[in-house]
């Protein structure tokens, strides 16, 4: 048989191929061209041999796939771009032409005649799985660390290789629509359960039970291709089916304001698929997909949270030239709950840390937090009791500040206090060696000025977590004035193998993130002052695609927290910083009614004790003289939310603190949830086109205050027809990126 440069086959004496999908080079094996060019080739060549009597199907890395490959991605994404300037009929038919490529050669192997089982050895992700599914068998190693998953849907688009129509060809409808739309992972056990693998069994079983299915006479044909096949729960027909589907478009509707057309096509193959031969369902399927690939929201979701997020993560920011960096002790001073969760974090990513705080009482108490983190983990079944022991070894706590002295990277995590934080950096640098890193975790306080109070500024660095840190995937690297090449690479070397992704900003208060989240709260306070009901600023906010409203999100980050900023405003830059509304809201809300969010118990909503929810506080209505419902456009406030934090990511630009568009993308979805559906701030503008944005803008500003104005930036990008991706083109500046 012919040498693969991404396969290796070999048939057993019982005619067995094995086909080993090992891509050389890679940490994991993705779908290219090449690939499928081979997989193609190898399918020909097991069909037409007469001594081959079936196929397994396995991969050679510890992984069994991620799915496509993002070079294949972006290469669809400028064939179409290319096609629609030539001729724009063709490029649909050309993109359906591609975007069925898999899709057909999953069915080729599916009908081939001769019996194909995949042995699933790790994580198996989209296409990967769709690949799978199409084989006649599945098996699937125990091991906790394998998931299966159809993710497609949080990167804007959905499993059109079949996907849609094999999960709920194998599974109930409602399961299927369950796995698909919110793009969840399935341990094994749960995916044997709803009938999507055969077997599960020991890893070091896999191969041998993968060849048994073979040898005990598995059929190569597909349950949907024998006569008489019903789907799982009788299909759309059904009285069961019959309380599924009207429910269904409503609970989607629920979830996503209806502003994913990935997830709604996932519904519209379902339904129409279960009512069609499979061929011709898949062909349905392969229309959706090509539709939805169109969408802005597609072209976006897989730019900013597929291909910049890796790129990003792979470390496109990191300065060429300086050595990686090696973490055998990292010292974390601050032992409050910051801190220690990222002393737990950087402990779970096998690096020995020292917390230290005022005295061994405080450091132990911060120690507590990754036992609390260990204890829930293993009664999750995320982590053995070895592996939770040996992590909470890795966490020494300690008042003696000399530990310090061998120590690659120090983080200070102390209160959010100039005087504070000068201290604690000449007690660290004391101790300190001139070659380690010195990094802050400050949300709000310029790095520049903190940087003043240490000894070698060029090693000072800012590294932004958010709470909860072992949850939220962002770090924010803040640059200094004068922060050197050296601490920028150690802190995303560092951020690299806590495995979190990383956004890289210039120096300025609140650098990016808080800037726009203010933004985002602040503007709640504009509508509460104009008698907008709570009620309908924080669903309208949902509707536009954020996570929580901004009025929960303040009762999060604590009510008197913005008090605080919002004095500390006043005092660096002056009363003009700050609205008098805003402040005299917020006094209120803190100095009069003790209404200080979540952390006390009131805020703007009420916290009673659980079971009971959290609910809008009442007294919210009698702070101004409310408007009626029905004199107040939903859109209009879906808009100024959106608008008034994609209007702050562009003054970031504009003022040189976020130089990279994806950044500022990846940043505003990861830090604080800024509506996935359109790619991240910058993405939103982009995708309606700077002209629409400046005019939507000018018209805002008419009717809500200057805040709203364009600036002068896109002004000239909407008169020149520029995007951000293309005026700050990010790969044009591959030459300085590692």
């Amino acid at each position: 048989m012919s040498i693969y440069t991404n396969f290796t086959v070999e048939t057993d004496a019982d005619g067995i191929a094995l086909i080993i999908w090992d891509m050389p080079g890679k940490s994991m094996n993705v779908f290219t061209q090449e690939v499928m060019d081979e997989l193609e080739a190898i399918l020909k060549a097991t069909t037409e041999d007469t001594a081959i009597k079936g196929v397994v199907f396995t991969s050679g890395k510890s992984t069994f796939s991620g799915g496509a490959d993002l070079t294949m991605i972006r290469g669809m994404f400028s064939m179409l771009q290319d096609e629609r300037a030539k001729d724009p009929a063709a490029a649909a038919q050309k993109l359906f032409d591609v975007a069925g490529r898999m899709t057909w050669l999953f069915r080729a192997i599916e009908t081939s005649g001769k019996p194909w089982v995949s042995a699933i050895n790790g994580t198996c992700m989209g296409g990967a799985l769709e690949l799978s599914l199409a084989c006649h068998g599945r098996v699937v190693s125990n091991s906790k660390s394998v998931k299966l998953a159809l993710p497609e849907v949080k990167v804007g688009i959905f499993p059109g290789a079949g996907g849609t129509q094999r999960v709920s060809r194998l599974t109930d409808a409602q399961s299927a629509l369950q796995m698909m739309t919110t793009g969840q992972s399935l341990a094994p056990a749960r995916a044997k359960a709803m009938g999507l693998v055969h077997q599960v069994v020991e890893p070091d079983q896999l191969i041998t039970a993968a060849r048994q299915m073979i040898k005990d006479g598995l059929k190569p044909v597909a349950p949907w291709d024998e006569k008489g096949f019903k789907a799982p729960g009788g299909g759309v027909w059904t009285p069961q089916a019959a309380q599924l589907w009207p429910a269904a478009p409503a609970i989607l509707r629920r979830e996503t304001a209806g502003n994913y057309p990935g997830a709604l096509a996932i519904l519209k193959c379902v339904y129409e698929g279960l009512q069609l031969p499979f061929d011709t369902a898949l062909k349905v399927e392969q229309r959706y997909f090509t539709q939805v690939l169109q969408s802005t929201e597609a072209f976006s979701m897989i730019r900013s949270l597929f291909i910049s997020m890796q790129e990003l993560g792979k470390g496109a920011r990191r300065p060429a030239g300086v050595e990686k960096s090696e973490f055998n002790k990292v010292g974390v001073v601050g032992a409050g709950f910051m801190g220690a969760s990222i002393a737990y974090v950087t402990a779970a990513a096998g690096i020995p840390v020292v917390l230290i705080d005022r005295d061994q009482e405080a450091a132990n108490k911060g120690k507590t937090v990754s036992e609390k983190l260990v204890a829930d983990s293993i009664a999750k079944g995320r982590m053995t009791k070895e592996e939770g022991e040996k992590l909470l070894s890795l966490v020494t706590p300690t008042p003696d500040y000399a530990t310090l002295s061998d120590a690659d990277l120090v983080i200070e995590a102390v209160f959010e206090d100039r005087a504070v934080k000068k201290a604690v950096i000449e007690q660290i640098e004391a101790v300190i060696p001139a070659t380690t890193v010195f990094a802050s975790n400050t949300s709000t306080l310029p790095i520049t000025g903190l940087a003043e109070n240490s000894k070698r500024p060029d090693q000072f660095i800012g590294v932004h977590f958010f709470s909860p840190v072992e949850k939220m995937m962002l770090t924010e690297v803040i640059l200094g004035k004068k922060t050197g090449d050296k601490a920028l690479a150690v802190a995303l070397d560092f951020v690299a193998k806590i495995k979190k992704t990383p956004i890289v900003v210039n120096d300025t208060r609140g650098f990016f993130v808080n800037r726009c989240v203010f933004r985002y709260i602040n503007e709640a306070y504009d509508m509460l002052a104009e008698g907008v009901p709570a009620t309908m600023i924080e669903n309208a906010a949902k509707m536009a695609g954020m996570p929580v409203g901004p009025l929960s999100l303040n009762d999060e980050v604590a009510v008197d927290l913005s008090q605080k900023i919002m004095k500390a405003s006043i005092a660096d830059l002056g009363p003009k910083s700050v609205k008098q509304e805003h402040m005299a809201l917020i006094d209120k809300m803190v100095d009069v009614l003790d209404r200080r969010g979540r952390k006390n118990g009131q805020g703007f909503y009420d916290y009673p004790a659980k079971p009971a929810k959290k609910s809008l506080w009442p007294g919210l209505k009698d702070l101004y003289p409310q408007k009626r419902p029905d004199e107040i456009n939903v859109e209009t406030l879906k808009q100024r939310f959106l608008v008034t934090i994609a209007l702050e990511a562009a003054r970031t630009v504009e003022e040189g603190i976020v130089t990279d568009p994806r950044e500022a993308d990846v940043g505003s979805i990861l830090g604080f949830g800024f509506a996935p559906y359109t790619g991240g701030t910058l993405s939103y503008i982009d995708g309606m086109g700077v002209k629409t944005f400046v005019a939507l803008a000018e018209k805002l500003a008419a009717q809500y205050g200057d805040h709203f104005a364009p600036t002068p930036l896109l002004k000239d990008m909407a008169a020149k027809g520029e995007t951000f991706y293309e005026r700050f083109n990010p790969y044009g500046k591959l030459g300085e990126a590692a």
